[in-house]
């Protein structure tokens, strides 16, 4: 009779606890953040979509996702733990982050080729390469300055032989003149350009000069993957997912990206996921794989950064790039 008491005791306490402790709380989603480079706009339309399409959610995951801006630095953000995960600038970033001593490992990789351009208008005269010799060239002194710097060597050029200064926050100055040679992105100010009637352009791409490059790194904390890898594949896996539907169904990827970011201008967001698409799927395999880090170029980088003194020494590339998320992302949401 008593053991009947004990059991029956027993499990009143324990309907007790379900009903203080409802069952759907020991499954609920992991709260996590995605800080962005810049506000909302298609170049990070793949997170707009996981998100709204459901695809975090499926994958266990409560995102929010945090926009940057002009005084944010993504890297330090996600390296302190404000942020769980963020896009960052690419492997010339990460390899800065790591050589500064900021604990940030790169889990992916989304454009497959450097989204810089330097382009001079058609009647500058410049046609070659060659011609920014003596010429007013302007870049961002945020590591787009050593790719401009390699494609020069190419061409047995010296960075003191062109006068490199540092870029305006707009293409203004190249527009009126007062800069020979701007730099551009594909996906933004070379569609600005475009836009602004500046079509007749003489555009050097890093690739034809045989200069790699991998941007748009997704970045978490060293203290977060060896605490939660489950879950940093996870968020992966859902952001391709988003990134693959969004090349897939682009005009409802600009409706979410616009929903987002009301004042866009709508045209110019739809031309910004076209050219996202391209250098996305741009790997040297050809297999229109997205995300994936190539361990082959970010030794290539190291090597160009540490010939220009970049980096105070040679930074552990196993420790700043984690190949083994994205393998662990299923090869449906990353495949094109």
């Amino acid at each position: 009779m008593f053991r009947n008491v004990v059991v029956c005791s027993i499990l009143a306490a324990s309907s007790l606890c379900l009903s203080l402790f409802p069952a759907s709380s020991a499954h609920a989603d992991e709260k996590v953040s995605v800080r962005l480079r810049w506000l909302p706009q298609a170049q990070f339309a793949g997170y707009y979509v996981a998100l709204a399409k459901g695809f975090y959610k499926a994958n266990g995951l409560d995102v929010t996702i945090n926009p940057g801006g002009p005084n944010i630095n993504v890297e330090t953000l996600v390296s302190s733990g404000a942020d769980t995960f963020g896009v960052g600038g690419g492997a010339e970033a990460q390899l800065f982050a790591r050589d500064k001593g900021l604990p940030l490992v790169a889990i992916g990789m989304m454009l497959q080729q450097s989204p810089h351009v330097f382009v001079a208008k058609s009647d500058s005269g410049i046609k070659t390469l060659s011609d920014l010799k003596g010429k007013k060239v302007s870049t961002w002194f945020t590591g787009a300055q050593y790719t401009l710097y390699a494609m020069l060597a190419s061409q047995k050029l010296e960075p003191t032989d062109a006068k490199v200064v540092p870029q305006a926050a707009s293409m203004s100055p190249f527009i009126d003149g007062q800069i020979d040679v701007a730099t551009a992105t594909r996906y933004n100010e070379l569609v600005t350009l475009n836009e602004n009637g500046v079509k007749n352009l003489t555009v050097f791409k890093p690739s034809d000069f045989g200069v790699v490059s991998q941007a748009d790194s997704i970045i978490t904390s060293e203290k977060f993957l060896q605490a939660h890898r489950d879950q940093a594949t996870a968020f992966l896996s859902a952001t391709l997912q988003g990134w693959k539907y969004a090349f897939e169904h682009r005009d409802e990827a600009v409706d979410i990206v616009m929903a987002s970011a009301p004042g866009a201008n709508r045209a110019h967001q739809a031309a910004m996921l076209d050219q996202y698409a391209t250098l996305a799927a741009a790997g040297k395999d050809g297999k229109g794989d997205i995300g994936e880090i190539d361990m082959g170029v970010a030794g290539q980088i190291q090597t160009r950064l540490a010939t220009y003194k970049a980096l105070q020494k040679p930074v552990d590339l196993s420790k700043a790039f984690d190949t083994k998320v994205w393998q662990g992302v299923p090869v449906s949401n990353k495949s094109l």
